[in-house]
């Protein structure tokens, strides 16, 4: 009696009988073959190896994943649906490459199975073995006869399977060997040492106090002198690094930042410590003492000031108003192209900033540490005008809350009324007026970004409910009646 193993050889050699490898002209089934061997490499895990004996059939064959599931268990289907692109029929396959390889590294990202990475490594690596030979005899034109014939592009999708799996398997001979190839078609893609053994210093923070929640991550309290910041799964350590190294230029520039220590494992993410003895978050002063809001207000806005008088010096940091765009362009460009081009024509009426915003300023990204404020998350910091740092404001402190107030008090640690209270009194700080007119113009033209930013939250979703879609029309209706309106974003 065939074991699991043997049956899925002989079951892919039929459903592949016929079919040839592109470059070489040999039987498709040595592909398979050498995946499974890659894996055997890194696992005794018959069902992660049989799947890879049978990644290929959905996409290749007129196999289905209800016969493998039938055939070979829940399991192998699953492993094998994880590789297998969707199609699009009626299309050439160069025109939906970009879209096929953006899904199927989504479902790579958001995916916890050790089983799922081992079999995008040990796929992508026997295909760039390939690539690599043929490149050492070809050159250049070896991407002429792909189905994405760029290069760049190329680099991209084999820099991002390695990114996501670095964390799990950069022990692994097979992942040294992935990226040996890479620099070899790319050179200088990742650094050589990515190459050589490497391990993560490994943490938990099982037990640990947290201390906020922000978009790219977790930051809890590791010890009486450290902090963890544990950032999303589907952040790289590239995404880490970049941050860190962001981080550094905005301290020697004399922005109050934390600077991190290193990189380390928390489970199957990444995490970067920072050394901050006695510390909180402003958000748990606010929290604690409510009251207090209208004081910690004034040391943020100081605090704004501080870093929106830096100048950027180079172009070390990329322009915030690019981020604005996307905002625009995933917002309201969804539901209105003509209005979106009204906002960005008033983004246009911007002046060029060469100093920076942070790009993420909100209370639980600033520490107090003997009173003086430090800020964390620099991966947002950028060149750009105070008018998109103050529209992020409002978008944290007012429309998260305007349709459930519950979004700002689990997010901030405070009441939605306490929130709208800071942000007014941060304005009146940071502008130094009281006038009301003067704060209603500011209040305006942030919320005209902040709108828009609602928006693109909603619409990333995969579906919308009944009060999101209220809440889109309403910022719409919101929008439209600022554009009529203003002739600028500045102040």
């Amino acid at each position: 009696m065939m074991n699991i193993l043997e049956e899925a050889i002989v079951y892919a050699t039929v459903m592949h009988q016929g079919k040839t490898r592109k470059f070489g002209n040999s039987p498709y089934i040595l592909h398979p073959l050498e995946v499974a061997q890659i894996l055997s490499t890194m696992t005794d895990d018959q069902e992660i190896i049989t799947a890879g004996i049978l990644h290929d059939i959905v996409e290749d064959t007129d196999g289905t994943l209800e016969e493998i599931k039938k055939r070979f268990g829940a399991r192998v289907a699953e492993l094998v649906s994880s590789e297998s692109e969707a199609a699009y029929p009626g299309e050439e396959k160069s025109a939906t490459w970009k879209r096929r390889k953006e899904d199927s590294l989504r479902a790579l990202q958001n995916s916890r199975d050790i089983g799922v990475k081992m079999l995008w490594l040990a796929d992508k690596l026997a295909n760039i073995r390939s690539l690599a030979g043929v490149y050492s005899e070809r050159g250049e034109e070896l991407w002429q006869s792909l189905n994405q014939s760029d290069p760049a592009m190329q680099c991209w999708y084999y820099r991002s399977v390695a990114e996501t799996v670095e964390l799990s398997l950069n022990r692994t001979g097979a992942f040294k060997e992935f990226i040996k190839h890479i620099n070899f078609i790319w050179p200088g893609t990742f650094d050589s040492d990515k190459a050589r053994y490497k391990k993560y210093r490994e943490v938990s923070v099982d037990g640990c106090k947290l201390l906020g929640r922000g978009a790219k991550g977790d930051v809890y309290r590791y010890d009486d002198e450290l902090v963890i910041k544990v950032f999303n799964q589907n952040n790289t350590y590239r995404d880490v690094e970049r941050e860190i190294a962001l981080s550094r230029k905005a301290f020697i520039l004399g922005v109050p930042t934390a600077i991190s220590f290193g990189i380390v494992s928390v489970g199957d993410r990444y995490g970067a410590m920072y050394e901050l003895v006695n510390s909180e978050t402003v958000s748990k002063c606010i929290g604690r003492s409510p009251g207090q809001a209208e004081n910690y207000a004034k040391i943020m806005a100081e605090l704004a000031h501080t870093i929106h008088a830096v100048s950027a010096g180079d172009d070390a940091f990329p322009d915030a108003a690019e981020r604005a765009r996307e905002y625009i362009r995933g917002g309201i460009a969804r539901e209105d192209a003509a209005l979106a081009k009204k906002c960005e024509g008033l983004l246009d009426t911007l002046p060029s900033a060469d100093t920076l915003v942070h790009g993420d300023f909100h209370t639980g990204n600033v520490f107090l540490q003997n009173g003086e404020p430090l800020l964390i998350d620099m991966d947002r910091i950028a060149r750009g005008h105070p008018i998109i740092e103050l529209s992020d404001l409002y978008y944290f402190y007012v429309a998260l809350g305007e349709d459930d107030p519950a979004v700002v008090e689990q997010f901030m640690g405070f009441s939605y009324e306490t929130a709208k209270r800071f942000f007014l009194a941060f304005l009146k700080c940071y502008l130094g007026t009281e006038d009301e007119a003067r704060l209603n113009e500011v209040t305006e033209k942030a919320s005209l970004l902040g709108c828009s930013r609602t928006i693109r939250r909603l619409r990333k979703k995969r579906s919308l409910t009944d009060s999101d879609e209220r809440t889109v029309e309403r910022c719409v209706r919101r929008i439209d009646e600022l554009t009529r309106r203003l002739d600028t974003l500045r102040f």
